[in-house]
């Protein structure tokens, strides 16, 4: 999220998806196999669990003195939106969505290592007598 500057978002988008794994946790049948997508789709972040249990959850209103049974009223009190999209014998699909800042978002520019020069490793091919080390980068 942080790629996409969404900090703001970051709170919202944790409790919202530890309570829908709660659920998978909790709930799901004939396993707790689940997979979270997160998804940004103009000005909406979109936030979806699938699991493999076609039961639809339900919203109850929890008595004041339990202890469980508030997850989906909290996923509603912090998203825009939310829903379940039923998947036949293959699941469900639980999902959200925040309203995204509306300023631009722009992938941040990473350089590139020794772009600057003309020859970007010949110090480093002197260094280690004529050879260069093996390297390896990870953006983001």
């Amino acid at each position: 999220m942080r790629y996409w500057h969404l900090d703001p978002l970051i709170d919202q988008a944790a409790l919202g998806v530890t309570e829908l794994l709660t659920n998978v946790h909790r709930h799901a049948e004939p396993d707790k196999m689940c997979t979270v997508e997160i998804e940004l789709l103009l000005e909406r972040l979109m936030v979806s669990v699938h699991d493999h249990d076609p039961r639809v959850p339900v919203v109850h209103e929890a008595e004041p003195f339990e202890t469980c049974g508030r997850g989906l009223a909290m996923v509603a009190a912090v998203s825009e939106s939310w829903g379940v999209q039923p998947q036949g014998d293959a699941g469900k699909v639980v999902w959200f969505t925040l309203c995204a800042p509306s300023s631009p978002l722009t992938a941040p520019a990473y350089p590139v290592y020794g772009a600057a020069r003309a020859e970007p490793y010949a110090d480093v091919a002197a260094d280690a007598g004529g050879h260069a080390p093996a390297r390896s980068a990870v953006a983001g």
